[in-house]
This record gives C-alpha cells, structure tokens and sequence, in this order.
C-alpha cells in the first residue's frame, strides 16, 4: 500500500481532516523530547471526534491486510520516553482538537490538544486550578498529561493526573466514542450486561481483577509516584464497590484507545506562595532534613543540584526571551543575595520548600516557622545559608532555574544532546542519603555530564545526561549505564518513572519492575482493548529494546 494509495484509502471513510505525507511534515513528527527518530508515514489532523472514529475504523478494517498499520496519537510532542513516535500514522491532536467546552470552580471541561498553559489561564479565573501539571506547563498539553498520568512539583500536596479525573471519552479499537468514568457495581453490572465491545471490555476487565485481586493490590508500587505499567490495583476496589476504568486510560500513553474529551476535577488555588531556599554543602543529612521539612507540610518540596545551578548562570541570557526585559531585569538583581552565598563555596543542592496560603502574611509565618527550626541545627545539616522569598516574585528565579533545567540542556548545549534514559527514577525520600551518591558514582563511572533535579519530597527525580548520541561508543555505554541505574533504583524499592511514562525507554523493563505475573496481566488488558494492536505499538507491554535501541537519533 504506498502512502498516496494509503491517503486515498482513507478519505474513501469520509475522513475530514487533513492528510500530510510530505517530507517536512515527516521529519518533523519522526521525533518528540526523547532521544529516538521513528519516521511515520503519515500524519493526520482530524477536525473532529469523528475524524478519529473514521481512522480507527479504517486501521481496524484494514490490519489484517497489513500489518504495520497503526495509530499513535500527539499532541505538543514534549513527551520523553519516545511515546508520541511511531512508523505507521500519526493523529495530530493539537491541530484541531483544542477546544476549551467549559470552566467552572469545581470542574475544567476541554479537549486534549489544548495546552495546559491555556488550561490554566482560564481556571484561574475562576480562582481554580488543576495541579498535577509537570514542569513543561509552559509546553506541555492536556492530552499528554492524561497520556502519561502526569504529576510534578505540586503533586507532594495534591496527587497525579489520575486523581483529578472526573470522566473521559474515549474511542474505543472498534472505532466506537464512549464515555469512562467511575461506576458502582450496579451500574458496572449494566455496562457487563451489554452485548457489544464496550460490554465485553468490562467484563473482561472485572473477570482479571476480580480472579488475581490479591495479586494485583500486592504490585501497588511503593513509592508515592508510579508512570509505569497499567494502573490495574486502582481500577476495582471491592470495599467501596467502584470499578473505575480511567484508572486504566491515564498513564496508557494510548495504547488502550484515544482520549478525545476530558473533565477534570479541580482544586482551589491559592492566592498567595512564598520559599524557603536551602543551600546544603552536602547531602548526608538529607535522610533527617527530608521529614523535618516535610512535618510542616509544605505545598512543595523541590531541589536542584550544582549542575543545574552552574548551566543556569552559563546561559542566563536565554531567559531573556523567555521572560521578558522587564521580568529579566528583574530577575537578575534578585540573583545578587545568591551570589554571595556561592562566595561560601558552591553548594551540592538546592532545596525549595514552597508554602502557599490565602494572605501575603500567612505564607511569611509558614516559612519563618521552619527557617527558626532549620536555623537551631544549621552545623548539623551543613546549610551553607537560607533565602526567604516570601512573595511569588521574589521566588521566580528559583522556579525558573528548576523548570527550565531540561530546555536549557536540550537547546543551548551545542556539542552534546540530551538523552533522557535515566530520567524519572523515584526513590523514597528515607533512602536518599544511601542512594544518591551511588547515583553520582555510575554517573562518574560511564564519564556522564548529567544535570539532577526533582521533586524531593516524593523522591523523584530527573537525571539527564548529554551525550554524542551520533558517536557508537557513546550510544553503547547507555544500555550498561540504565541496567545498573534501574537496578540500583529496584534494589530501593523504587520506580523507574514517578512521571514520564514507559514508551520505548522504559517499557522493556516492566517485568523487572512489576514481575512476570503483573507483566502477563498488563498484556491481557492491552489485549482486551485492543486485540488487533491498532494503538501505538512499541510502547508498554509491546516495547523490546532491540526496537528502541535501533532508534536512537542519530543526526540532531
């Protein structure tokens, strides 16, 4: 089937949209944020849900025939686990399907190509927020959020994407749009009672929960962030008798069907937001620093390491752009307190516990509460000194040297590319002070520049090493590097991906994260939503190494 024939073919459904095969538009989406190229041999740009109806139904008509069809979704193709790439037909979701529906204080209604940042802007109108944005909030879309079961800085407080879905629609592989969202167990026996797809998705799904119930409660990560593998354990709970399969959808990477609409729950936001910035010598305390922090409930609890600080200084310029004249002017007097802390000597880490509240005067009490206790043990945390940003403003610089970290690396270092194998390991914070120098030591050992940034408080975080991805000697230190990260990380009791999902980079590794009995799990529930394997193949439970590994880009 060549790609015209392929494009005729589908408007012959009565497909809308528009149809691209040409080679900017293939280069283009052949990559995302991650480090692999995957040349697709069509995009797509539905108009409607109906669009994305008539191409299901044109890939499932069509599989047999040929079995490299496939769909993979995107939106703004931030994602850094390879999961918006593929080799068949990409469905641009950003294009088109940006529709803010509706805003209210309690719930957001939108489409999924709409960015979060518009999102955002429009529920804080209503003095609302949805918080389980990751740090490219500035790039990142909604679709993808719910993609990957995204959370970041504020989901210390408040959770993942999971947590603030109220009900999806969803196109299900028979190329049927339908509505998910919690049920109790009549209304899960009416859906199991339906002689159609959707009826049998349920009661298969129930049947797999129900048989390997203790099983599947038992592989409930230990860690308060988890992206990888399928989110069975949440999906049916017999105590308060709710089968929810959105618990399934987010986090699929849309391996399970394509979100086309979404509600979500929102949250209060708060007026007001201040730090405490710590600069630590070292990190042998982190072990007592971490609860001593965290018992007076920060809103977040972020860090960043000298790496990171040292590349924000370099290329201090380029947030000239991003933030304005005024803004970056701004930015740079704020940054004089800190350059005479670097006078006492460079710090290891930089701590950020954020408290938020509704008066300018409540978030100073907070922060003064824990800088007079901090400040008794000082000597015995080896802090080289505090800032107090009690206001927003004065906390900018700090939020932009952590949010930007990755930007930066991936635009301004010119002779070496980011390569994000490593990337969104979770640890629980009691072992931070055993774990992170080993950390440091396979960095060293594979000669690694790597930046280290994260949530601290979750003990999540992101570890991005730039590399000559075109030179072989390189790319082969990166399978040794990642098995002795991932194992290091296992050996804690941890998780591979707090955040970003397994795509190509992690999924070959849900057996040694889950074991082989979840693993056949995972692969009945790709199964039974999609028996033909239409959904963006190569990701999760279909991902092998030796696919990935002979995708990585190459030429930049």
């Amino acid at each position: 089937m060549s790609d015209k024939t392929l494009i005729d073919q589908i408007k012959t459904y009565g497909f809308k949209g528009e149809l691209d095969d040409s080679a900017p538009t293939i280069d283009a989406y052949s990559h995302d944020a991650s480090l692999f190229e995957v040349k697709p041999k069509l995009v797509a740009f539905p108009l409607d849900k109906s669009d994305i109806e008539i191409l299901v139904k044109f890939v499932g008509d069509n599989k047999d025939k040929d079995r490299s069809l496939s769909l993979t979704a995107r939106s703004a193709g931030t994602d850094m686990a390879g999961g918006a790439i593929n080799d068949s037909i990409i469905i641009d979701f950003r294009k088109h399907l940006n529709k803010i529906e509706q805003i209210e204080k309690t719930f957001g209604h939108a489409q999924p190509g709409v960015l979060y940042r518009d999102f955002e802007a429009q529920t804080l109108k209503h003095q609302a927020l949805m918080p389980s944005y990751p740090a490219s909030r500035d790039m990142a879309s909604i679709g993808g959020m719910v993609a990957n079961n995204s959370g970041g800085e504020k989901s210390l407080e408040f959770g993942k994407t999971k947590d603030f879905i109220n009900e999806l629609k969803v196109v299900f592989s028979d190329g049927i749009e339908r509505v998910v969202k919690p049920l109790n167990k009549a209304e899960l026996d009416k859906k199991m009672a339906q002689d159609d797809f959707e009826g049998a998705v349920y009661r298969q799904v129930y049947e797999l929960c129900e048989k390997h119930y203790d099983l599947i409660k038992s592989a409930t990560p230990k860690v308060s962030k988890n992206s990888m593998g399928y989110t069975l354990w949440e999906v049916w709970d017999r105590e308060t008798g709710i089968f929810d399969l959105t618990k399934l959808i987010v986090g699929s990477e849309g391996t399970l069907g394509f979100v086309t609409d979404i509600n979500f729950r929102l949250v209060p936001s708060t007026p007001h937001s201040g730090l405490l910035v710590l600069f630590l010598r070292n990190i042998d305390d982190l072990g007592e620093l971490i609860p001593a922090i965290l018992a007076h409930k920060p809103a977040t609890l972020e860090s960043f390491d000298d790496q990171t600080l040292w590349l924000s200084i370099k290329f201090m310029p380029s947030f000239h752009k991003l933030l304005g004249t005024k803004r970056f002017i701004s930015l740079l007097f704020s940054l004089i307190p800190d350059g005479l802390q670097l006078i006492k000597g460079i710090p290891k880490l930089i701590v950020m516990a954020e408290f938020t509240g509704q008066t300018e005067a409540e978030v100073r009490d907070k922060i003064k509460a824990l800088h007079s206790e901090l400040k008794t043990k000082r000597a015995r945390y080896e802090i080289n000194g505090f800032e107090e940003d009690a206001t927003e403003g004065k906390s900018e610089k700090f939020w932009v040297m952590r949010r930007q970290s990755f930007n930066l690396l991936r635009s301004k270092v010119k002779d070496k590319h980011t390569a994000p194998f490593i990337d969104d390991l979770v640890v629980n914070p009691q072992y931070l002070v055993d774990f992170l120098p080993k950390i440091r030591k396979i960095i060293s050992k594979y000669k690694l520049f790597a930046t280290i940034a994260g949530h601290l408080g979750d003990g999540n975080f992101h570890i991005i090493p730039l590399m000559k991805l075109e030179n072989k000697e390189e790319r082969d230190t990166m399978l040794p590097a990642m098995k002795e990260v991932n194992e290091l990380v296992l050996s804690y009791h941890g998780s591979l991906s707090g955040e970003h999902n397994d795509g190509m980079i992690r999924g070959p590794w849900l057996g040694k994260q889950f074991g082989s009995e979840m693993l056949k799990l995972f692969k009945d529930v790709k199964h039974i939503f999609d028996p033909k394997n239409i959904f963006n193949p190569h990701k999760k439970t279909d991902a092998d190494w030796d696919y990935s590994y002979s995708h990585i880009r190459e030429h930049f």
